[in-house]
């Protein structure tokens, strides 16, 4: 079974090639000037070019209206879009109706009550993002490198495919793999040396623990 990766957050287009050669599914770029990780639409279309053929590309943004939404989708070729902020069902609908293409919403976990959020946006989003909630206060929706007990989520479906997110690691990707179920992972600040700076050995470690997952014992579901 093949584990699909997603690393968000790349600023370097060496990092954009470090991540196809690794064998991840998709690049991610976020648009959201609080993040380090922040990238101008203009960076973005540069990135998105060096993506070689069959990485797929993401834009995350939070909260976006559709003039910001307009630019980024007219200038970078992209192939879904993120959201990350605190966008209801409706707009879910609405920018996925918009713009033509799939939409991931990003959903936070912090306790079990958290989970009916999932089948709600699951109904309107062509993927959800299972993130670990950020603190009261946080100037950051996700990439905060923390994770919520995975137990949460384990032998769990919803209405469309999922992507765990949350403190996940080169080190721990293998385990949450086992213990969710999760087909699909998703990471930012796991793969860097430094706020906003991407590793490619790191990329290419995590890449090769979460397919070794798929590739090695069931996973538990």
């Amino acid at each position: 079974m093949d584990i699909r990766v997603k690393i968000c957050g790349l600023t370097e287009p060496e990092h954009v090639v470090a991540v196809a050669e690794a064998g991840a599914a998709y690049a991610g770029f976020v648009f959201f000037e609080k993040s380090p990780r922040h990238v101008s639409v203009e960076k973005a279309r540069h990135l998105a070019l060096e993506a070689p053929i069959g990485l797929a590309k993401v834009a995350l943004t939070v909260n976006a209206d559709d003039a910001t939404l307009d630019q980024i989708v007219e200038t970078v070729p992209l192939d879904m879009l993120q959201l990350h902020g605190a966008e209801s069902p409706e707009r879910v609908a609405e920018v996925r109706e918009r713009y033509g293409l799939p939409v991931m919403k990003a959903v936070g976990i912090a306790e079990e009550a958290d989970l009916v959020a999932l089948a709600t946006y699951g109904a309107v989003a062509d993927q959800l993002l299972v993130d670990a909630k950020p603190p009261k206060g946080a100037d950051l929706p996700g990439g905060n490198g923390l994770a919520f007990d995975w137990r949460l989520v384990n032998r769990k479906y919803w209405p469309c495919p999922w992507m765990l997110a949350g403190g996940l690691t080169p080190d721990n990707v293998a385990e949450a793999v086992r213990m969710t179920g999760a087909r699909q992972v998703d990471v930012s600040s796991g793969v860097e040396s430094a706020p906003g700076v991407k590793d490619a050995t790191l990329i290419r470690a995590f890449v090769e623990a979460a397919k070794g997952v798929g590739q090695g014992a069931p996973i538990l579901r």
